[in-house]
């Protein structure tokens, strides 16, 4: 699959997955990544990863319930961390799969669009 801009994605709706289908490739993954900013393979390749220093507690308390927003409204759900009360991290990947579907792209494009205090 060729890689797609940020915009091509977030005018994309998640699609269920129950699995049946391969996860991207390394170098697919790679290919996309270049389009999405921060983001970076983790977990031998079967996942991506963004990391935010924000202004304080509630800046990324906040963040992370407009990740929960797009989240629940795509049915694609991130893992979510805070860590030393500013650091934010997210996590993607189809669990169904065990690796990389489009839906874990185009949710990362949808959640770089969403407003983000910084530190």
């Amino acid at each position: 699959m060729a890689a797609q801009s940020p915009t091509e994605l977030r005018q994309k709706k998640c699609l269920p997955c129950e699995g049946g289908v391969a996860p991207y490739s390394n170098d697919e993954a790679r290919a996309q990544l270049k389009q999405l900013e921060g983001w970076r393979l983790v977990h031998s390749g079967e996942r991506i990863r963004k990391e935010w220093t924000v202004k304080n507690f509630m800046a990324g308390l906040k963040f992370f319930n407009e990740c929960a927003r797009v989240a629940e409204e795509d049915g694609h759900h991130p893992d979510l961390h805070i860590e030393g009360y500013r650091n934010v991290a997210v996590e993607l990947w189809t669990h169904a799969i065990g690796g990389l579907s489009e839906n874990d792209f185009i949710l990362a494009a949808k959640i770089d669009a969403l407003p983000i205090e910084l530190k």
